[in-house]
């Protein structure tokens, strides 16, 4: 086989939806009528059934596990089915990683989202689109701002329920919720009520939820700002308040798709709000007592970035093996030389250290890591109105000295 025969398109990811053989244009026709080897799902393969010719493979779990044989057939005409568009929420981006592009071509169908889109004369870029195919309902959290819609591709038939009793146990029950099913297909059905009222039965496994975000009274809507109430977290009383809390997330410059090192996290409220600034935000914890490890383990759950990871380690020896950072917090352990120099040896370069001191050994050792490493410090002073006998006043709290610096 010559070099430019060897690269040409042999795989093609051809988009199916649920009226079938009958929506596929006549290209992806033909390339399903030539395909050696059709891969895709027992209800893909069952809707192409009149065009497949070849061997047939039904996905296994997980799909992972078809890659090496999908590869074996390298220079052999390959189709591989998937829902709608691939390269939503499907398979596309897992065959892209292990195909080069000169190999490969996608005829896409319509996603489950742009046919819903077009059932509810809904705009598709003001709608936030969300898959929980294989996900936790918890990353929602964030997404529940009232007045907004919310796109959900559902697992199977149960999850349009499930999502339901989250929203009623959020406080979202006022919640418009429309349930879409077989879209596309000769059996498409649409009903609608609320999560509150709930009730709907006999729903199909091939289901899209589409959301009009709605608040009752207590709702828990988590605010767009830093420095969340202390208050909605759970602490004992280690927590990184929350006026200081908001200077130190600007402090640590959030860029979206960054690693957060947070070390002595306590309640995990600077990593929770960290990974709050972006969905592809991610943070590692180092937390040694498994108390306040597994109560920030909660917290992240009820803020909808339960991706936290939590490394029950002190450091620095914790920090070992892990990957590199985009930014680091010490909240616990500054006062010790090693983690600050554990901590600026594996920044990235341009990467961010940012130190928070209340006591005079832990501001001393950051005097001196700033006379090595640069950077700038701060003082902050925060003071708040409370009672004092039949009266009111103000009462400071701890000064926060805070170490800023800049990775060359």
């Amino acid at each position: 086989m010559t070099g430019s025969a060897a690269n040409a398109p042999w795989l093609a990811i051809v988009g199916i939806g649920e009226d079938g053989v009958e929506g596929l244009g006549e290209a992806a026709r033909a390339l399903v009528r030539g395909a050696e080897l059709v891969v895709g799902g027992e209800r893909h393969l069952a809707l192409a059934a009149p065009l497949i010719r070849g061997e047939t493979l039904a996905w296994p779990s997980p799909l992972s596990d078809a890659v090496p044989q999908i590869l074996g057939q390298r220079g052999q005409p390959t189709v591989v089915l998937a829902s709608g568009d691939p390269f939503c929420f499907g398979v596309g981006a897992l065959l892209a990683r292990h195909v080069a592009e000169t190999e490969r071509l996608c005829l896409p169908a319509p996603s489950a989202f742009a046919l819903a889109c077009a059932r509810l004369g809904w705009s598709a870029q003001e709608s936030s689109q969300v898959s929980l195919c294989g996900r936790p309902l918890e990353p929602l959290a964030p997404l529940l701002q009232p007045g907004r819609r919310l796109m959900v591709l559902s697992a199977d038939e149960s999850t349009p329920a499930a999502l339901a009793a989250y929203l009623a146990e959020r406080g979202f029950g006022p919640s418009r919720l429309h349930v879409l099913e077989a879209l596309g297909g000769p059996h498409e059905r649409r009903r609608a009520t609320t999560a509150a009222a709930f009730d709907l039965a006999d729903i199909q496994p091939l289901n899209l939820v589409a959301v009009e975000v709605a608040a009752g009274p207590g709702a828990r809507i988590i605010p767009l700002a830093c420095g969340l109430p202390d208050e909605a977290f759970e602490h004992d009383g280690l927590i990184t308040k929350r006026e200081i809390r908001a200077v130190t997330l600007s402090a640590m410059a959030p860029c979206a798709g960054e690693l957060l090192w947070d070390v002595g996290g306590g309640s995990g409220s600077i990593a929770i709000e960290w990974m709050l600034r972006h969905p592809d935000n991610r943070a590692i914890m180092l937390e040694p007592k498994a108390d306040r490890a597994a109560r920030a383990a909660r917290n992240a759950c009820q803020f909808g970035v339960s991706a936290l990871r939590i490394v029950p380690d002190a450091a620095p020896e914790g920090l070992t093996g892990l990957p590199t950072p985009d930014a680091v917090f010490l909240g616990g352990g500054a006062s010790d030389p090693a983690v600050i120099e554990a901590a600026w040896t594996a920044l990235r370069s341009g990467g961010r250290l940012v130190a928070n001191a209340v006591t005079v050994e832990t501001e001393a050792a950051l005097l001196q890591a700033r006379a090595r490493l640069g950077g700038g410090m701060t003082r902050l002073s925060v003071e708040r109105l409370e009672p004092i006998g039949g009266m009111e006043g103000f009462r400071p709290a701890r000064t926060v000295t805070q170490w800023t610096a800049v990775k060359p």
